[in-house]
């Protein structure tokens, strides 16, 4: 969970734009809309949300593996890799 101001904030932001996608997705298939927009829009929120995902799961990686500490480096070195490894995994 981001604690920082500017990172709740930047996480709050991208849940509104979800919730705007969202809306939009509902106003179409009220509406009627054909497929192919239905779907890139659908693709749209999955993006979105995949982008909220890995934000805080990087959060709490280096919250939790970043403030171990040891002399080598290790936990350092463990978070940034489990970060990469989550940015690649929801792309």
């Amino acid at each position: 969970m981001p604690h920082s101001p500017q990172a709740k904030k930047k996480a709050l932001t991208r849940v509104k734009r979800i919730l705007g996608q969202t809306e939009a997705l509902q106003r179409a298939l009220e509406d009627g809309a054909d497929c192919a927009p239905v779907l890139v829009q659908i693709a749209a929120i999955r993006g979105a949300v995949n982008g909220l995902m890995s934000e805080i799961l990087e959060s709490y990686i280096q919250e939790e593996l970043g403030a171990v500490a040891d002399e080598e480096g290790r936990s350092a070195r463990l978070a940034q890799d489990m970060t990469a490894l989550v940015r690649t995994y929801l792309k």
